[in-house]
């Protein structure tokens, strides 16, 4: 069957459906409506109160108009039935919904009813598009029609659509027709099917179209989700079963003198139970014969540094090479400096590559390197390039691991013959997030902070606030505090009216002329910034106006106050990594988050958590609601897996039971030999080879 062999869609129509991507029956199957609308409870609009009710009412448009001016300025559209009319306004807005609604079509309004003299009201109701009234493909049998009764799909609007009066309407009744011509056959084991109660797949794409109950359709759709979930656990719990875990590693058995040395001598504080715990995963490990590849995750400041050099001694107390990889010089410089700072003393060569050093330097380093006289590598990009050859490389540590991909993952892992790969984020990532995105890992969680340690006061505060701000500083400076001022831009922009560094920079240096006052970003060059905060370190610099480059890396325990400016600009996590700079050292600790008199709704939330918590997993749960996997990972090279029809923020339950049922079904039948998984096999094996592509395995 071919889209041209259904009834109603011409060749105009065929193509506005491949433009949006529906190429097949079984795609225009797949397209899923977004909402529907339950026509057997919308009132008319002569029973509406106008007491602040929420309802859905349908309708015709009768009229679009602009009124008011300036700030008074809305659009007026009256929506008509047969028992009324209502008026729907906006105030925001006003062009979309000018463009978008015209006389004579019928849609849905949501909202609340308000009463104004005699007229009923809308602000700014939520719009359903159900036909339009000279769509040719409109008659009594469309459910796009105001005659059809029922429950109907609302499909997902699309340019192309509207060029063509391609309704909802149409492709429910397509995706009906497909229904009737096409089986599609059943995959999920039945086992598995009749725990859950899901619906065979064929009844399924008709509960998704055509509902009898609201039961109907979200038992559908969760029956698709689950579909989506299972397989991809299924394929994760294959794969860490023949391939990750099966992978040789090596074995790394020595009695680790330096390591010992370490941490019964050299380390001057007890570690945190959560410290002690990951080093013994990792212990344990290194030792299986098998690869180790284990994520690292916690909050800023809990000492994940310590538990990467420990697993560093470990390997060279077995006489191997470690490297540690960071997204940006200034964090890989950091990390330079702090090792050199724990490991020189137990004459322990940590050499620094990065891609802007100078040709003798590097080819100095690469011998070193290819020699085995460099015990360990930290470093850039640069490390995972074709021209580095490691002489016994045993330990690849990532760190920051969001801000790189599944592949530069693969790159490093490919350096060695099968180094034990271990991963750090000190982006706390909730659950969900973790069992997609680092699928193939195994994940060790330090919760617990370092003895001592204060919790942040942090307070959001207005321009009128500054000279009590000040004073507050200069009292704290007095004291042997030190500062950061964190602004958004280096100088000033034309598009965004902030106050940038450099000016703030000039303005600090009138404003507490007693202070030495330093400034940092990353236009400078490398051996200016390392000055810089060579000074601010040692305290010769007190206040420090830096942009986000402080944001990861840069550890000065003397630092006690953290003014963040325009703070209502920074995402929630940008503003947890920027806060975790301070708060170091056993004094109280202080952040002040300035703000502008205009904030969103959504600005308000993040300041507002911010001021509640200083835990990173809630906030990161928190940012996660605001701003959606993707963006929350703020990459595209992430390697956060596409589902169709599955939500891994809303869906967290059926994650989790799906992949109980993976592990379950793989733990009695492997291979899927069973007569029983047939179908499953089939549609589970080609999936299974995209994922071994995903992960760069074949």
């Amino acid at each position: 069957m071919k889209l041209s062999d259904i009834q109603g869609i011409s060749p105009a129509r065929e193509k506005a459906l491949h433009q949006a991507g529906l190429t097949t029956p079984e795609n225009l199957v797949g397209f899923f409506p977004r909402t529907y609308i339950d026509r057997r409870t919308v009132l008319p609009i002569r029973q509406l109160h106008g007491n602040g009710e929420k309802v859905t009412v349908m309708g015709t448009i009768a009229s679009v108009q602009e009124s008011g001016f300036g700030r008074k300025k809305r659009l007026e559209a009256i929506l008509r039935d047969d028992s009324g009319m209502l008026k729907g306004v906006w105030f925001k807005g006003i062009s979309y919904f000018r463009n978008s609604l015209k006389k004579g079509e019928q849609v849905a309004f949501y909202g609340t009813v308000k009463r104004y003299g005699r007229f009923l009201s809308m602000a700014h109701p939520e719009v359903e598009q159900l036909s339009t009234g000279d769509d040719p493909g409109s008659s009594e049998s469309d459910p796009g029609s105001d005659r059809f009764t029922g429950i109907v799909p609302i499909y997902p609007g699309n340019q192309f659509f509207k060029k063509t009066y391609i309704t909802s309407g149409l492709l429910r009744k397509w995706a009906l027709s497909v229904l009737d011509h096409t089986r599609f056959p059943e995959f999920l084991p039945d086992h598995i099917r009749n725990r859950f109660a899901y619906p065979d797949r064929h009844t399924a794409y008709r509960w998704v179209h055509a509902p009898e109950s609201p039961d109907q359709y979200k038992k559908a759709i969760e029956r698709f989700k689950f579909e989506e979930l299972f397989l991809f656990e299924l394929s994760v719990v294959t794969l860490k079963k023949t391939v990750f875990d099966k992978a040789p590693g090596i074995r790394m058995t020595n009695t680790s003198p330096v390591t010992r040395r370490f941490f019964n001598e050299t380390l001057p504080f007890e570690l945190t139970e959560g410290q002690k715990s990951a080093l013994s995963e990792i212990k344990n490990d290194i030792r299986s014969g098998r690869q180790m590849n284990r994520l690292l995750q916690g909050d800023v400041g809990s000492g994940k540094t310590i538990v990467a050099i420990g697993a560093i001694l470990m390997a060279m107390d077995s006489g191997y090479q470690s490297v540690l990889m960071a997204p940006t010089e200034i964090l890989a410089e950091q990390h330079m400096h702090s090792l050199s700072q724990w490991l020189a003393p137990l004459g322990v060569n940590i050499r620094l590559l990065t891609g802007h050093q100078k040709k003798v330097l590097r080819e100095d380093i690469q011998s070193d390197i290819a020699g085995g006289t460099a015990h360990v590598v930290v470093g850039t990009h640069a490390v995972i390039q074709e021209a580095i050859r490691f002489y016994r490389l045993g330990m690849a540590i990532i760190d920051e691991q969001h801000r790189f991909g599944v592949s530069q993952r693969a790159l490093l892992r490919d350096k060695g013959e099968n180094p034990h790969i271990l991963v750090m984020s000190a982006t706390p990532i909730p659950r969900s997030l973790a069992m997609t995105l680092y699928s193939d890992l195994d994940i060790s969680v330090i919760r617990d902070l370092p003895p001592g340690r204060k919790p942040i006061r942090t307070r959001v505060l207005r321009e009128a606030d500054r000279p009590k701000v000040h004073r507050f500083l200069s009292e704290q400076i007095r004291e042997g505090g030190q500062v950061y001022v964190v602004y958004p831009l280096i100088e000033e922009s034309e598009a965004m009216d902030l106050k940038n560094a450099t000016e703030g920079f000039d303005q600090l240096r009138i404003d507490f002329p007693q202070t030495s006052v330093g400034l940092l970003h990353g236009r400078m060059p490398s051996e200016e910034k390392e000055s810089v905060m060579r000074d601010f370190t040692q305290n010769k610099i007190q206040i420090l106006v830096s942009t986000t480059v402080i944001e990861v890396g840069v550890d000065v325990p003397n630092a006690t106050i953290m003014v963040i400016e325009h703070a209502e600009r920074f995402g929630l996590s940008q503003l947890h990594q920027l806060r975790g700079r301070i708060g170091r050292g056993l004094r109280q600790s202080y952040c002040m988050l300035m703000t502008g008199f205009r904030q969103s709704k959504e600005a308000r939330t993040r300041l507002g958590t911010m001021e509640e918590t200083s835990d990173g997993f809630k906030i990161a749960e928190a940012d996660l609601r605001l701003r959606g996997p993707g963006d929350f990972l703020g990459t595209r090279q992430s390697g956060l897996p596409e589902f169709r029809y599955a939500d891994i923020l809303n869906d967290q339950f059926l994650l989790e039971v799906a992949k109980k049922s993976a592990l379950e079904l793989v733990a009695s039948d492997p291979d899927l030999k069973n007569p029983e998984f047939n179908s499953l096999r089939r549609v589970f094996l080609p999936y299974l080879e995209e994922k071994k592509k995903f992960f760069r395995m074949s």
